[in-house]
Parts: structure tokens; C-alpha cells; sequence
């Protein structure tokens, strides 16, 4: 039998509370604290759940590495029609483009970072 199992993607941050408000508007979710007031839960409809941990000593990611090492990010997946107000929306909230170079026209793909640095991108739904 195999055992039921779900993921979770931890993200850290200095400001855990605060970095999950800007998940939580942006996705349109909810935050959860538990019994540890460092570890948020980020949890809505269409599949979302991630949560931020507290890590005092925690350190932006670079974008990109210079050794070109895969970082992780999350991927999320808009309706082609509406990438453009997606991006308005993150940027209004505190996220901070990545990649500024070729920005003109459509682009099905979009790379930011948030509040605390964490990558990560927007890309038209298959």
C-alpha cells in the first residue's frame, strides 16, 4: 500500500510573516500560523501550498548564479491574457524583475524576485 503523502515548498526568510503577505495576496490564498510563530503555511485553491520558515541569518539567492547552477523557484501559471496584470500585481506588491533585458513584446515567461530575494516566475499557462 502506499502511503498518502503531500509537499510542501519551504521557503526562508528574516521576515516570515511578512513574505507569506505577499504570497498570500498575490496567489489569492491564506496564511496559516501554528503553534510556531516561525513557520507560516500559504494554502489556496488551485493547488497552492507552500510555507516560509524564519531563518535569522538568511541570505538573498543571486539571479542568475554565476556558475549557472539551477536554483529552485517557483513557477507561476497565468492565462496568457493575463500575464501583463499579473505583473503589475507582483511588482505593485514588492517583487523586483530579474531579467530586464529583451522585455519588449510578448513574453510567455517572466523572472522576479520577491520581498526577500527567493526567485521566481511567471509563465503563461499551457
Amino acid at each position: 500500500m502506499t502511503v498518502a503523502k503531500t509537499s510542501v515548498l519551504v521557503l526562508d526568510s528574516a521576515e516570515p510573516v511578512e513574505l507569506a503577505e505577499f504570497y498570500t495576496t498575490f496567489l489569492d490564498a491564506e496564511s496559516r500560523i501554528g503553534k510556531d510563530p516561525d513557520f507560516v503555511e500559504i494554502v489556496g485553491h488551485h493547488g497552492v501550498h507552500l510555507a516560509i520558515r524564519r531563518d535569522h541569518g538568511h541570505a538573498p539567492a543571486s539571479w542568475p548564479r554565476p556558475e549557472s547552477s539551477q536554483q529552485a523557484h517557483l513557477r507561476i501559471l497565468v492565462a496568457r491574457e493575463d500575464i501583463d496584470e499579473a505583473e503589475r500585481e507582483a511588482i505593485s506588491l514588492g517583487a523586483r524583475p530579474l531579467e530586464t533585458k529583451d522585455n519588449g513584446g510578448p513574453r510567455d515567461v517572466r523572472i522576479y524576485s520577491d520581498p526577500a530575494g527567493h526567485s521566481f516566475t511567471l509563465a503563461v499557462q499551457p
